[in-house]
């Protein structure tokens, strides 16, 4: 069962296509993941998505409601949080949670129950008085994760969540984003860390507002890559990535970190090749080793290729 179906969904600003004619669909309970670079359209398809924005052509059902017929209806039975967390500064902790849970029409006991279930998750049991603004950065982004969650929507939009956290608070708060998948939550997330991206159930990348790739992290690494990736460490990291890409058996040059990463030809195997080639010029490496590949490989890998669904 799918939980959002996005048919021909296309959105022009003048003669700008911020989104391209994009169909695709989201199961129930499902982590999916809706990958890309920044300007790619992902922010503008969550606000149509979320009934915010109209669509120029196209539409989504959305929890059963269609986003063009009923954006009032579709806001009423979806969580959202942006990469701002979405919450008051000004306003103490019981006074957001008091907000949102009015705002998707709690109260009494239930918006008591449900103010008692996000200070839980957000370890801020006894401190409703404390101000928002005055909290740490992983703690808010629990809050205000709970407070989009808290009228318990069947879906929920994350869009940057984990932008600006610590890598522990990131690792904690897709803890918490696997808990509601678990329940039925279908949660629907972009993200600019394509290591989050992992657990995601499926995936999406999009670019320029077309999609380009869509599978699970695994099919996207065996369908979309067919030549080994080696990295290489060394001394001289820009220098031997500029002396690499010039090589006819290399398919294609990237940085990650301190190293380098290349795709190679399907039939290389003498890696003694390239340490020769950095010998001869005057770089020292320190290590090459095949891998296997990440989604960054394959984004980097689609983005240069331009190749689409």
């Amino acid at each position: 069962m799918n939980s959002i179906e996005v048919k021909n969904l296309t959105k022009k600003f003048g003669d700008f296509v911020s989104v391209d004619n994009i169909s695709f669909n989201v199961k129930q309970a499902e982590i999916f993941g809706f990958l890309g670079a920044n300007g790619a359209g992902k922010s503008t398809t969550i606000r149509m998505l979320c009934g915010i924005l109209e669509p120029t052509f196209g539409d989504a059902v959305v929890g059963g409601c269609s986003v063009a017929k009923n954006p009032d209806s579709v806001k009423q039975n979806i969580g959202y949080m942006s990469q701002r967390f979405s919450l008051y500064n000004d306003l103490a902790v019981g006074e957001n949670l008091d907000f949102f849970g009015g705002v998707y029409g709690l109260s009494n006991q239930k918006l008591n129950e449900r103010k008692k279930w996000v200070l839980k998750i957000a370890n801020l049991e006894g401190k409703e008085n404390l101000l928002t603004g005055s909290l740490p950065g992983g703690i808010k982004q629990r809050l205000a994760l709970g407070a989009a969650v808290i009228h318990q929507p069947d879906i929920v939009f994350l869009d940057e969540p984990t932008s600006g956290v610590d890598p522990i608070s990131r690792r904690n708060f897709w803890e918490l984003i696997n808990e509601l998948s678990s329940e039925g939550t279908t949660v629907f997330v972009t993200t600019h860390y394509l290591e989050e991206a992992e657990f995601c159930n499926n995936i999406i990348l999009i670019d320029a507002g077309r999609l380009i790739a869509e599978g699970n992290p695994k099919q996207l690494k065996t369908d979309y890559l067919k030549n080994s990736i080696y990295e290489i460490e060394s001394d001289r990291v820009i220098e031997a990535l500029e002396l690499l890409e010039k090589q006819n058996f290399v398919v294609e040059t990237s940085i990650f970190g301190n190293n380098i990463h290349i795709s190679v030809e399907e039939k290389f195997n003498d890696l003694s090749r390239i340490n020769k080639l950095c010998e001869e010029g005057g770089i020292t490496i320190k290590r090459i080793n095949k891998i296997v590949p990440t989604l960054e490989d394959v984004f980097i890998h689609l983005l240069g290729n331009e190749k689409i669904l």
